[in-house]
């Protein structure tokens, strides 16, 4: 891979789960970085060498977050010949793209501008953001892209808590609003990544991949859960069923059902394409309903935990339901568009006595320890497959007495559970 141009300097606005580890690497490869992140606690933990948050990749380098010259200074911009765009891009309540991350961080670019500047976009927007939105930022202040600045996006693709792929080694692609620019985003993007760097042929090209990765997903998550609610009134077990047609060696590719989708991409990212794609006068019927159906899982799975409690004769209203788990994903501290949220909104509003814990997340915990959590609990919604609560020995619930499991990631011994009497429901799976 090509080695860095000397002197080079990066800025790196935005350290969350996409900037932190991209200006980790930077810092890797010989490259002075800057880190702007408006959130003084978070610059003030990274200048100390401590993580903001949990990840792997993170903690491996802890000892090079000092290196990184963090700040909430936007004019350290100023010093950068490559700055990078790592901010957030949530939907409202109506699902409407949030733009205003962007908009803000490309606003401090150009009050901070170094003549010829590349700007690169990793965060995740739709088709048409780049020249409709972020580009008009730069003009309208005389800045002419190809001249005084080069504009590029290389959508991110991080991966919280896999152990395999990381900011090092995950291909990615890349496009630019001039050949010159890509020429100059293509040189840093091989000097610090060892995958293959995809040239997109316009940067629409590139803001189209990251949407349609994840929509891709969204659909093929939300067929196996459509599968999991109809495979429930069969009485088919729907992993069991997956897993058989999973053996077939080409045209499948597995997806499991579960409580619902979280984390910052797939639940969101759909609906900027059906955004956008309104704008430009089509309906992406298909996408909508998977999101409709992605987005009813998590009552779903309160409503067969009213059905277990049903069959018990107990109440929802002041039963003892604990909610195991509450990042999106296992083994990790992220709440970010968890199902665990609307969950608890749903059992909530059913006036269960609700029991939190995540050992990845103690401040929302309600209780200090699994064991704790445990005797306390009178039925169990597994939200989050932690390998803390995957050891849990089937034993241990009928000890302490608890009732009825919803098994909401189909991964616990269906079968030594309902042997011990304890009522077992998974999503599609009995």
């Amino acid at each position: 891979m090509a080695n860095k141009t000397s002197s080079q300097t990066v800025a790196v606005i935005g350290l969350g789960y996409v900037g932190l580890p991209l200006a980790l690497r930077a810092v890797e490869k010989g490259y002075q970085v800057y880190g702007v992140d408006l959130n003084k606690q978070k610059v003030e933990a990274i200048r100390k060498g401590k993580s903001p948050f949990k990840e792997d990749f993170i903690q491996e380098r802890k000892q090079l977050l000092p290196k990184i010259n963090t700040t909430t200074n936007p004019a350290v911009i100023k010093k950068a010949d490559i700055v990078i765009v790592c901010v957030p891009t949530p939907v409202n309540e109506k699902f409407f793209p949030i733009l205003t991350p962007v908009t803000s961080a490309t606003e401090m670019i150009v009050k901070n501008h170094k003549p010829g500047q590349l700007v690169i976009i990793e965060s995740t927007i739709n088709p048409g953001i780049c020249d409709d939105v972020v580009m008009p930022i730069f003009t309208k202040s005389g800045l002419k892209e190809g001249v005084d600045f080069f504009l590029g996006h290389c959508p991110e693709r991080i991966d919280p808590g896999n152990k395999k792929w990381n900011v090092t080694n995950i291909p990615r692609v890349l496009g630019a609003s001039s050949s010159k620019g890509l020429a100059i985003a293509q040189k840093f993007y091989e000097s610090i990544i060892d995958a293959p760097i995809k040239l997109m042929g316009s940067i629409m090209e590139a803001e189209a991949c990251k949407v349609v990765e994840n929509s891709f997903r969204d659909i093929n998550i939300a067929f196996v859960n459509e599968l999991a609610k109809s495979f429930d009134k069969m009485g088919i077990d729907v992993k069991n069923v997956i897993d058989g047609a999973a053996t077939k060696p080409f045209a499948f590719m597995a997806h499991y059902p579960g409580r619902g989708v979280g984390g910052h991409c797939i639940p969101v990212d759909p609906y900027y394409l059906i955004e956008r794609a309104k704008e430009s006068g089509f309906d992406h019927k298909f996408l909508r309903v998977a999101r409709e159906i992605n987005n009813s899982m998590p009552n779903y799975t309160v409503e067969i935990m009213q059905d277990l409690l049903n069959n018990l004769k107990m109440p929802m209203k002041g039963t003892r339901i604990g909610v195991m788990g509450l990042s999106y994903k296992a083994n990790v501290d992220d709440l970010r568009e968890s199902p665990s949220l609307k969950i608890i909104e749903e059992l909530k509003k059913k006036e269960a006595t609700i029991i939190r814990y995540d050992p990845f997340i103690k401040s929302m915990s309600d209780v200090a320890d699994l064991k704790t959590f445990l005797k306390k609990c009178q039925a169990i919604i597994l939200v989050t497959a932690h390998q803390e609560f995957l050891e849990v020995d089937p034993e241990v619930y009928k000890k302490n007495g608890i009732k009825a499991i919803v098994d909401g990631m189909n991964c616990l011994d269906n079968k030594k559970i309902k042997k011990l009497g304890i009522r077992y429901h998974g999503i599609g799976r009995k």
